[in-house]
């Protein structure tokens, strides 16, 4: 079966493949598409977010697609970045342009908490087969910690852990990170449909 993850994200890319490994699945990056769609993420959810990206690329490529949008939510801010998180810095910034606006942001201040919620969308060029979430609390750290990971991971702290999301192996991570809870809370129903599909032949 063929799955093809909705995404221009390397990174993202690299980590969905590590959370599905086992499974019976030939992962299809956008790389590989002749025509990679520019998907405009102007919904105003996650949730409408992962489903335009996840049916463009079906469309595009008649396959079936994963797509995934994540937000980080910072209690002193708001609720800010939210929906707008992977552009917190403007539309052509950095992972590192992020992190430095969010923790000039904070400076000086004591409430840290934060959360991240991914929605993750699976798709049939004709139909949205469904969606699912995963959530992370914890807190914003004042300075950047760890190597690993991309993003916001050197700077955020989950609930319960000294380290930060960059101080952890892969492993690690996707154990409790709010992108592996997603897909783990997809896998249900993407098994279902291959097993579906298995049926039907």
């Amino acid at each position: 079966m063929r799955l093809l993850l909705a995404t221009a994200n390397k990174d993202k890319i690299r980590e969905i493949g590590e959370i599905v490994k086992g499974l019976p699945l030939k992962l299809i990056s956008a790389y590989e598409l002749n025509a990679v769609p520019h998907v405009v993420e102007d919904q105003p959810t996650l949730e409408g977010n992962a489903i335009k990206k996840a049916m463009q690329f079906a469309q595009a490529s008649g396959l079936l697609s994963l797509a995934d949008d994540t937000g980080l939510f910072v209690e002193a801010l708001g609720g800010n970045p939210g929906v707008h998180t992977a552009r917190y810095a403007g539309e052509t910034c950095s992972y590192a342009d992020n992190r430095q606006k969010m923790l000039a942001e904070l400076d000086g201040v004591t409430n840290r908490k934060a959360f991240f919620r991914t929605v993750v969308a699976l798709a049939l060029p004709d139909q949205v087969l469904g969606t699912a979430e995963g959530y992370v609390h914890g807190k914003i750290t004042e300075t950047e910690r760890g190597s690993d990971g991309f993003g916001y991971d050197p700077i955020f702290q989950p609930d319960g852990y000294k380290k930060t999301f960059a101080e952890m192996n892969a492993e690690e991570k996707h154990k409790l990170s709010h992108r592996g809870l997603a897909i783990k809370n997809i896998l249900p129903l993407l098994k279902s449909y291959i097993g579906g599909k298995k049926n039907d032949q």
